[in-house]
């Protein structure tokens, strides 16, 4: 039996992890009982999982003869979000869902460990499954501190995200980066609190912090180029107790992204174009300021064998050049914890259907996926890993 039609015969049984993990979504690191599921699944088609970062979940497949190692990943953390949908398998557990599609990500994986299993004869080196929890808040680096890709080591890395922005029936993948690195941020700007009756006795922080706001947004259009994308973004402001009290402070909390490293050496630094302006801005209205800066994750750039790979697997599944797009995004992934260290491509597998209505953004109370594109993500995983092995035979 052809892979495809295996698949088909597997999609119910698909559908039905990807409900299940819906309706008991758990959040970052608080994954226990999903990692039970996908521990007891990988058991059941005879891999040995063990423990990483507490609720990751690691497993091996050993191939028929020595080769080099290809590392599969599915997150499985959600968001703390009610969801709204009206479906049978609604999430169960409230203020927690999964609004980004990491439920499907875990079924699709455990149904491609299986198959792989079944074709273990074909494979020329090992597979490693790795099953992570807090891709929201980059549990991916957590794992690999603590041992996930040490043995075995891999040569190359794959992962597929469940994408609205594209339409169902489509796939999208490039080179270079295709997800953002992701900065966030909390500037406190202090000032010396009043009377809004005496204005001219104390030090506003609040028109301060205002200007920031304002002044921040030069930085993506007149410090660096338009050509190289960034966004910068409050999330949220919080000062202040009484409408007729001048606050001591304010605090501003949000995101910086942009599709390049934007470290100390580089020669665009968002972090630090932040810091001299927020701190001028204070100076200049009498305030001071403190900013703390956290990088969550760097962005994730592809490498273009493997976006060669991945395109001519994604054109035999689908049939059609036309439905291979590329695609890049200014949201976060933590997949580049792997591919700075081995080459490595994301891909993003299109679910939108406004006849289903499948099309609303992720992070959405409304967010849901087209469930038929599950088999042509699993069919991209493995007829992606068989291809990887048979392009690198004897590497090892």
């Amino acid at each position: 039996m052809n892979i495809k039609d295996r698949i088909a015969e597997l999609k119910d049984e698909l559908i039905e992890l990807r409900r299940d993990f819906h309706m008991h979504p758990e959040l970052g690191f608080q994954e226990h009982r999903t990692a039970e599921k996908v521990e007891g699944y990988l058991k059941d088609i005879g891999l040995v999982p063990r423990r990483v970062a507490e609720t990751g979940v690691v497993a091996v497949l050993e191939g028929s003869n020595p080769g080099p190692v290809l590392l599969l990943r599915a997150d499985m953390d959600a968001l703390p979000i009610q969801e709204e949908n009206e479906v049978p398998y609604v999430s169960q557990s409230p203020g927690c869902m999964h609004a980004c599609g990491h439920d499907a990500h875990t079924a699709m994986l455990l149904v491609a460990a299986k198959l792989l299993v079944e074709h273990k004869n074909e494979i020329e080196g090992k597979v490693l499954f790795i099953f992570q929890p807090n891709e929201e808040v980059a549990g991916a680096e957590i794992m690999v501190e603590q041992g996930a890709i040490d043995d075995p080591r891999p040569d190359a890395a794959m992962a597929l995200h469940i994408w609205t922005p594209l339409p169902s029936g489509t796939i999208g993948v490039q080179a270079g980066a295709v997800m953002a690195t992701m900065d966030v941020f909390r500037i406190t700007v202090k000032g010396r609190g009043g009377h809004t009756g005496y204005p001219e006795s104390a030090t506003d922080p609040i028109i301060a912090a205002a200007d920031i706001v304002q002044t921040v947004q030069t930085i993506q259009t007149r410090r660096i180029s338009l050509m190289k994308p960034t966004v910068i973004m409050f999330g949220k402001i919080a000062g202040g107790t009484k409408n007729n009290i001048i606050p001591d402070e304010v605090v501003l909390e949000g995101t910086m992204r942009y599709l390049y490293e934007g470290g100390p050496d580089s020669e665009e630094n968002p972090p630090s174009l932040l810091k001299h302006i927020a701190e001028n801005v204070c100076a200049t209205h009498g305030c001071t300021c403190d900013l703390s800066i956290e990088r969550e994750n760097t962005a994730v750039v592809n490498d273009p064998d493997m976006v060669r790979l991945a395109r001519e697997t994604a054109v035999k599944i689908l049939g059609d050049r036309q439905k291979v797009v590329e695609h890049a995004s200014m949201a976060g992934e933590d997949f580049s914890a792997f591919t700075s260290r081995v080459p490595g491509v994301f891909t993003f597998l299109g679910t939108a259907d406004a006849g289903k209505q499948t099309d609303y953004p992720h992070h959405n109370p409304r967010f849901n996926i087209d469930e038929d594109v599950l088999p042509t993500g699993v069919e991209f995983l493995v007829e992606g890993a068989l291809t990887y092995f048979s392009k690198n035979k004897k590497r090892r």
